[in-house]
């Protein structure tokens, strides 16, 4: 994890390590999004989300699974599922289906890719109807918009991106679906977190969930740091910041446990 575009205010959460992973701990969505995912996978997954050091923010999951998912978690606990995942189709028919699915099971949040490749073609008008679309189906669930900023190459496309999402009326930005060669990365969140920050409606309710590539405190703490330096320590929270990184879990316990770095270990979710 690149540490160079972290302000000075950031060396602070990653000397304390302790009120870090007690941050992210709160600030993680737990997640789930293997092809071949059953019930007892979730059930596992719900059970790992109320571990002894504390509950998650959320988990995520199909949404074949998230009815399954909102029955083995207490209220406190939000479930989130995924639509249009991992491709961003621009397929209004399918993001819809599925969309209607999680609205159905219960679930309060929904992770929905951004038809990225109609961003890359100029067709800005097929990106902003999906995404209203979608707000519009999703109505009263919390619209997490995932950019895949790892392939939307160069800062303008990202933010062009991070514009059409709040322009529709998205309450979180993500930077990934966690399945690309890049996933988040400082300058994709620093983007972000300034597009946020310069609308209006969005600088004191959007919240900026980093996904992938997160396996340590310390990668956890860079983006900490940077939401903090832009959307300020009011935005550090599970209403305004998440972490979308099931692998750091095992990092966040030992630091609680006060015991030293875990060996990393591939991610089941992302």
């Amino acid at each position: 994890m690149n540490q160079s575009l972290l302000p000075a205010a950031g060396t602070d959460w990653l000397r304390n390590r302790e009120a870090t992973a007690r941050l992210a701990l709160s600030c993680l969505d737990l997640t789930s999004l293997n092809d071949a995912d059953t019930e007892a996978d979730i059930a596992a997954l719900c059970a790992r989300a109320q571990g002894p050091c504390g509950p998650v923010a959320a988990v995520c999951v199909w949404p074949r699974l998230a009815a399954f998912a909102r029955k083995q978690l207490p209220t406190s606990i939000a479930v989130a599922a995924v639509a249009n995942f991992p491709d961003g189709s621009a397929d209004l028919e399918r993001v819809l289906r599925e969309t209607g699915q999680i609205v159905q099971s219960g679930a309060q949040e929904v992770d929905l890719v951004l038809p990225y490749a109609q961003l890359l073609q100029g067709n800005e008008a097929v990106v902003a109807g999906l995404l209203a679309t979608v707000r519009k189906a999703s109505a009263g669930l919390r619209l997490k918009v995932i950019l895949e900023t790892g392939i939307l190459v160069g800062a303008d496309h990202i933010l062009r991106a991070a514009q059409l999402s709040l322009e529709a009326g998205a309450d979180f930005l993500k930077t990934s679906t966690g399945k690309t060669a890049i996933s988040a990365t400082p300058e994709a969140a620093r983007t972000m977190l300034l597009a946020i920050a310069a609308d209006p409606g969005a600088a004191q309710r959007v919240g900026f969930k980093p996904s992938g590539g997160i396996r340590t405190v310390a990668d956890a703490a860079v983006f900490i740091a940077l939401t903090e330096e832009i959307l300020g320590r009011e935005a550090l929270n599970a209403q305004r910041f998440r972490i979308g990184a099931s692998s750091v879990l095992a990092d966040i316990e030992a630091v609680l446990a006060g015991q030293g770095p875990v060996p990393i270990k591939p991610s089941a979710g992302y």
